[in-house]
């Protein structure tokens, strides 16, 4: 290492100079440019991104700086009195303006790009000028000749034009008012995020640059058709038009059995790809096919337990497919909205998110699967991925048309900047009936029916699902539970379960479940019985009825219960309900096709047909906060997360599970070594569960005893999102039967 007495530090684990520092955001940037020049082709970008690498840290070189990064190593230095002032504060002193040919507006960009790459709370205000201009004439001045040898890169010796320079720093790029700017600002400074964020994590920034992802796609297509041997076309029309349309941004309705996933990759061919859908078990299944089946193994898993995940499944080096995928580095990532989307609320730091965009594709399952206001920020984001020049593909069974009506309508991306395509066929898979009963009423007839075949149970709240449950289980013991309140590790076990119980073509018997199955886990039962429910969350739940197959029969398969249906007017819109089930009573007996249940969803959610409804009230509101009321760097990252996923919840540990691992938390206490630490927390996680916070909830919570103890002897909460919830928690392990959470 260069001299430690002379050299500047950086960064602390592993301890490096700047120089190094810097030297690791080059490499990463000839990475980015040699692999997605040819996606933004904008020269001045690419020089404006050099020159913010180059001095980024600069502003490492203040003596009060390099004397706390000392000590913390236990290396000499001297003491010193000056302020406590950001680095990122003082780099923008450091650069030698006059010697670059940048106009006024590339100037400041450069400036600001550096100034925030960290986002700090404290914010710039009139007095800190004083403090700068003293600061670089006391101290910086005379650290700029070893610093400039250091860097190898000219350094800033004179400050002319402070005021100009620090009103540059200080009124930041606003989104509305300098639209000529702002793409550019975004994409420097989002990418220098991306550069020393890698750099310093010491991971890739860009992971199988050169890999075509069409070309898995087909290979394993070709495999198939091998297997087949019938002579059927390799690409199925779904698969042919996305692979012809690649250039294309796509909004495409599909059934289930069109081969979505392998049309997506056709279409993503080399770009970067995100992947996201509604939920985490859907992902995770992707994920490991892609992984375990068309063997590309530079896929990325990216949601709040994919560590877990990854490490269960047994991933070679899934702390390293972890990191990647953290950074963003994955070619090909399988995601959540809330870890990549949700740059429409321009939260602190956000242009990282937003500016990977401009170079990638996007890819959004089951647009129908989200609730109104986070639909609006999915097409918010949409205009923005288009206006910054990225790429979508938006596949979904049904499509509400109030969405393409919105997306015209705002003259943002209209209709001429995305091909629109339908893919249903006439198939029939489901005879419908609609009952004018509750379904706790019915619950002879579905035992019956389950002595013979496999049933499924929808209801569209936790405690109905129980309620069910516990009747039905008076009359047999051949039945099921799975709901959103069992612990993650017994969740896992139960979807695990639920899965066998499909593949196996003897079994039979009840499954009573709520809407987590309607877009989670491929299964495919012989009659559904379900309350009534929105049309697009119904047309969702068909589809684990007749799956993989027509209808052979003149039976009715699927039930709907109209009366008094739980969740009717908080889990779902009152009205729309009520709408969903006239429409269907016009099919009592009827075999409902594929293309009348896409049409039926299209008529449904047209704007003119959504007056008056609590869905288009949500919808248009959270259009209007998007659009007028979202101010710039408002938000924290973890908020603008917090926000999209929709949810007031708690993380909580039944208390009775908390006891009897207790020695985890003991051993989290005690252990040393962080990666260990991190097992055992992932350990701890598997024993919890998301619950909607309510009075109820938050008047049985506990805080966790779990501390950590800091160098100067301070402790501080090892989990401080986790509670204990003082309820009761019912599961058998070696039935692998319970009914979770108890909340009454």
């Amino acid at each position: 290492m260069e001299g430690v007495k002379t050299a500047f530090i950086a960064k602390s684990e592993p301890m490096e100079t700047l120089r190094q520092h810097t030297d690791e955001l080059h490499t990463r940037y000839q990475v980015l440019e040699k692999a997605y020049r040819h996606r933004l082709q904008d020269e001045r970008m690419w020089h404006l991104l050099k020159l913010a690498a180059d001095y980024h840290d600069t502003g490492k070189i203040y003596s009060r700086f390099q004397f706390d990064i000392r000590k913390a190593l236990q290396l000499p230095g001297s003491a010193n009195d000056l302020p406590n002032i950001p680095h990122n504060f003082l780099s923008p002193l450091l650069v030698p303006f006059n010697e670059l040919d940048l106009s006024k507006e590339e100037r400041k960009v450069l400036i600001q790009a550096i100034t925030y790459h960290h986002e700090r709370n404290h914010a710039l205000g009139n007095e800190d000028k004083e403090v700068l201009a003293q600061v670089f004439q006391k101290d910086l001045l005379h650290q700029a000749d070893e610093a400039a040898s250091h860097l190898a890169l000219p350094i800033n010796k004179e400050i002319s034009s402070m005021n100009r320079l620090f009103r540059n720093m200080k009124d930041r790029i606003d989104s509305r008012k300098e639209k000529s700017l702002y793409n550019q600002y975004v994409l420097v400074k989002g990418l220098l995020h991306r550069l020393d964020h890698a750099a310093s994590a010491h991971v890739e920034i860009e992971c199988d640059t050169d890999e075509n992802l069409a070309a898995y796609a087909e290979s394993f297509l070709e495999k198939l058709a091998e297997e087949r041997a019938d002579n059927s076309a390799v690409l199925r029309p779904l698969q042919e038009f996305t692979k012809k349309h690649h250039k294309d941004n796509l909004i495409i309705v599909a059934q289930t059995g069109m081969g979505k996933t392998e049309a997506a990759l056709l279409w993503a061919e080399k770009k970067k790809t995100f992947f996201t859908l509604p939920l985490r078990v859907s992902i995770n299944a992707l994920f490991s096919r892609i992984q375990n089946k068309m063997g590309f193994s530079g896929a990325g898993l990216l949601h709040s337990s994919s560590a877990s995940y990854l490490d269960e499944q047994g991933v070679e080096n899934w702390e390293i497919v972890q990191d990647q995928s953290k950074h963003l580095s994955s070619k090909l990532l399988f995601t959540t909205i809330d870890q990549i989307l949700k740059f429409p609320f321009k939260y602190k730091g956000y242009e990282k998110h937003y500016a990977t965009m401009a170079y990638s594709a996007v890819v959004i399952d089951e647009i129908q699967a989200y609730e109104p206001k986070i639909a609006a920020v999915l097409l918010k984001a949409l205009e923005m991925i288009h206006e910054i020049g990225g790429s979508f593909l938006v596949m979904t069974a049904t499509l509400p048309e109030i969405y393409l009506e919105t997306l015209d309508e705002r003259g943002i991306l209209t209709k001429a900047d995305f091909v629109q395509k339908e893919f249903v066929n006439e198939s029939k898979r489901h005879r419908i009936q609609v009952v004018e009963q509750k379904i706790e009423d019915n619950l002879e007839r579905i035992h019956i029916s389950a002595t013979t075949k496999k049933v499924l149970v929808i209801v569209n709240t936790v405690n109905k699902a129980i309620q069910v449950y516990e009747k039905l289980a008076e009359k047999t013991q051949n039945i099921h539970l799975l709901h959103s309140r069992f612990i993650q590790k017994h969740r896992a076990a139960l979807e695990r379960e639920i899965l066998a119980f499909d593949s196996d073509r003897e079994a039979t018997g009840i499954w009573v479940t709520t809407q987590l199955v309607e877009a989670s886990i491929d299964i495919d039962f012989d009659e559904l019985y379900t309350e009534a429910a929105t049309l697009d969350s119904l047309c969702q739940r068909f589809g684990r009825c007749y799956r993989r197959r027509e209808l052979d029969h003149s039976n009715v398969n699927v039930f709907i219960y109209a009366a008094s249906p739980s969740g009717k007017g908080t889990v779902y819109d009152e009205e729309i309900v009520d709408r969903t089930v006239e429409m269907l009573s016009g099919y009592q007996g009827k075999v409902l096709s594929e293309k009348e249940k896409v049409h039926l969803v299209k008529e449904l959610y047209k704007r003119e047909n959504l007056k008056g409804t609590e869905f288009l009230t949500e919808f248009d509101q959270a259009l209007r906060v998007m659009d007028n009321e979202i101010r710039d760097y408002s938000l924290s990252s973890s908020e603008a997360q917090r926000i999209l996923r929709d949810i007031q919840a708690e993380m909580v540990i039944p208390k009775a599970i908390y006891e009897e691992q207790r020695e985890l938390f003991k051993r989290l206490e005690e252990e040393t070594n962080p990666q260990e630490r991190t097992r055992i927390r992932r350990t701890i996680e598997t024993y919890t569960v998301s619950v909607r916070s309510t009075d109820k909830v938050t008047a049985k919570l506990e805080p966790i005893q779990c501390f950590g103890k800091r160098k100067n002897g301070t402790t501080y909460p090892l989990l401080p999102y986790l509670s204990i919830i003082d309820l009761e928690y019912s599961f058998d392990e070696e039935q692998n039967s319970g009914i979770g959470l108890i909340l009454q």
